[in-house]
């Protein structure tokens, strides 16, 4: 896989989900932090979003917004500040369940499309880490054909309900975050790790490295990989990423079991071969180093997690 690939699987959890929101005259309601990702995209009409501790931010017909890291808001139709949102905002499961009951026509004066990711914050990957609290994607983003298609594909899937929707839906909201983490990408002037995936030496290292993690990499192969010699990849792989080439993939083999161990049932052993350790032993002490338990512990903690979010989707979804 990639390295944006992997950074949105080693966190995701559960299913997806979104509503299309249709709504008309004065609203205001507020979202409190969870753990998670949120987006909203206005279709129709125009919107105001105030994040907690943030300044207020201007939504119009087209604009897209992404909060990566589950920060509580506010989202209204005019500006508002904190204070008056504080006793005004209406809480946002209950706000949902009223529009749900109303404004269906097409005289709604705006249409969004909203939506939660569930993620494992515990040991994020810091290009999903670097994303800041809110990520505003103009309509001028527009240029970025994969990212309008996937809003418009999304907004008609929530409108038809049409035979397959099951799967159509997560996997459209999986690709509407990938793309609007690249847009992120490509508009910013500024980041790490936009930096590193531009950088034609660290971009082939970890390429290598994310590709077959379990190949028996050494600093030499990976600078050959690369085309450089070893101090120039350790030079510029340690500027972008922050941390030595080697020190990296020991850290991606360990997030990449903490993966595996969530989301399949091979043994430890296999897990081990997999990531690039000679042994269960091995991994699991390396895996302690970093989790601060063991990898069986932490499977029955992840299918504890996983059966709460489960059980959280059922009981909202929509009717």
């Amino acid at each position: 896989m990639d390295v944006v690939s992997d950074a949105i699987s080693a966190v995701h959890l559960g299913h997806p989900r979104s509503h299309r929101l249709r709504v008309s005259g004065s609203w205001c309601t507020r979202q409190n932090p969870y753990d998670g990702a949120g987006f909203y995209v206005v279709l129709k009409g125009h919107g105001w979003l105030l994040a907690d501790g943030g300044a207020p931010v201007s939504l119009g017909v087209g604009d897209a917004v992404l909060l990566p890291h589950g920060t509580g808001h506010v989202i209204a139709d005019s500006p508002v500040d904190a204070a008056i949102a504080a006793e005004t905002a209406v809480p946002f499961e209950e706000w949902l369940a009223e529009t749900g009951q109303r404004d269906r026509s097409d005289r709604a004066e705006t249409e969004m499309l909203c939506g939660t990711y569930w993620l494992d914050c515990s040991r994020m990957h810091p290009l999903m880490a670097e994303l800041p609290e809110v990520v505003h994607l103009p309509h001028r983003v527009g240029s970025h054909v994969e990212l309008r298609a996937a809003i418009d594909l999304l907004a008609g899937e929530l409108d038809e309900r049409q035979p397959g929707s099951c799967i159509a839906l997560p996997n459209l909201l999986d690709l509407l975050l990938v793309y609007m983490i690249r847009s992120w990408m490509t508009e910013s002037g500024s980041g790490a790790w936009p930096g590193a995936l531009g950088d034609p030496v660290t971009a082939s290292a970890l390429r290598a490295m994310h590709s077959n993690p379990g190949a028996p990499w050494s600093i030499d192969r990976l600078a050959a990989e690369a085309g450089v010699s070893r101090p120039t990849l350790a030079r510029r792989f340690t500027a972008l990423v922050g941390r030595p080439p080697m020190t990296y993939l020991t850290w991606w083999r360990v997030i990449l079991a903490a993966t595996l161990l969530r989301g399949t049932p091979d043994t430890l052993a296999t897990i081990a071969g997999r990531v690039g350790y000679g042994s269960p032993y091995a991994l699991s002490h390396a895996f302690e180093r970093e989790f601060g338990t063991t990898p069986g512990r932490y499977r029955a903690q992840a299918a504890d997690r996983s059966a709460s979010v489960a059980v959280r989707d059922s009981v909202r979804a929509p009717r």
